[in-house]
């Protein structure tokens, strides 16, 4: 009877093994010689043509607001684990966005950006040069609370989710399929346009 192959992981330096379960999405771990240990990355690179998407860890909401609100995919949850977050952008095919310089040697996955400036809009611009996505803005196209792609509405659609005077003078108005959030222009639309405006200008 033929016996059932174990796989394992061995540490390179000391050649102590250990299961490849522990590996999961990527994770590593520090061997009793002080060594870390993990697979290689295996998960597949994000295609150049496609949509890029992104998970941005609990240091870095602010960051994930503005990448929605100039139409960017970006998921954030503000007390996520560093293991479900990878797990996540594994399964939904997303870039890792961390603050976090030890993430990369924790997990050895093949899509994370550490982004290194400290302002929220350095980094937005260090995001958008790093991915080459000047031409992929869309402002005011997905919810900046919770991510889902903007609706249009009209006013009868909204009466009572939005003040009156909005709905008699906005238009067009938007709305959020997931949280229900009413969007429509205003001063603070002008503002995100020249911030969006000299981000731009500066690629």
């Amino acid at each position: 009877m033929c016996g059932v192959l174990e796989m394992s992981v061995p540490c390179a330096r000391c050649g102590r093994e250990y299961d490849v379960t522990l590996f999961e999405f990527g994770r590593t771990l520090w061997c009793t010689c002080g060594s870390r240990v993990g697979l290689e990355p295996r998960i597949e690179r994000i295609a150049a043509n496609a949509e890029v998407r992104f998970s941005a860890d609990a240091m870095l909401g602010k960051l994930a607001h503005w990448l929605r609100l100039l139409g960017f995919d970006c998921a954030y949850e503000s007390d996520i684990a560093d293991a479900e977050l990878v797990r996540r952008a594994i399964e939904q095919g997303r870039v890792i966005l961390t603050r976090d310089r030890s993430l990369p040697d924790e997990w050895r996955v093949s899509d994370i950006c550490v982004v290194r400036a400290e302002r929220t809009f350095e980094q937005l611009g260090e995001v958008l040069r790093r991915f080459d996505l000047s031409a992929a803005v869309r402002l005011f196209t997905r919810c900046s609370e919770c991510n889902r792609r903007l609706t249009a509405a009209s006013s009868v659609d909204l009466e009572g989710r939005a003040p009156a005077r909005i709905l008699a003078t906005q238009d067009p108005l938007q709305l959020c399929p997931e949280c229900g959030r009413v969007y429509w222009s205003g001063s603070h639309t002008r503002r995100i346009e020249r911030v969006a405006e000299q981000l731009l200008a500066t690629e």
